[in-house]
C-alpha cells in the first residue's frame, strides 16, 4: 500500500494529500475542501484550498502540542 504524499504551496495557501493516478473527477465535500477520484472512482487526492484558514483549528493546538513536548 502505498501511502499519500503530501505538498503544500505556501504562495497559494494549498495543501493537497495524494497517491499516484489520473484524476478523473473531483467532488467538493465542503467549501474549499475536493476529493479528487480516479475512473474507479476511488479516492486518489484530498486538496484544501485556503489551507491555513481551513485548517486553522487543527494546527493550533498541534503546535501547542510540539512545542510543550
Amino acid at each position: 500500500m502505498k501511502l499519500p504524499k503530501a505538498f503544500y504551496d505556501s504562495r497559494e495557501d494549498i495543501l493537497y494529500l495524494g497517491k499516484p493516478g489520473n484524476e478523473e473527477e473531483y467532488v467538493e465535500i465542503q467549501p474549499g475542501v475536493n476529493i479528487e477520484l480516479d475512473s474507479k472512482k476511488k479516492i486518489i487526492g484530498i486538496e484544501v484550498l485556503q489551507a491555513s484558514k481551513v485548517l486553522k483549528d487543527v494546527i493550533a493546538p498541534l503546535a501547542k502540542r510540539i512545542q510543550a513536548a
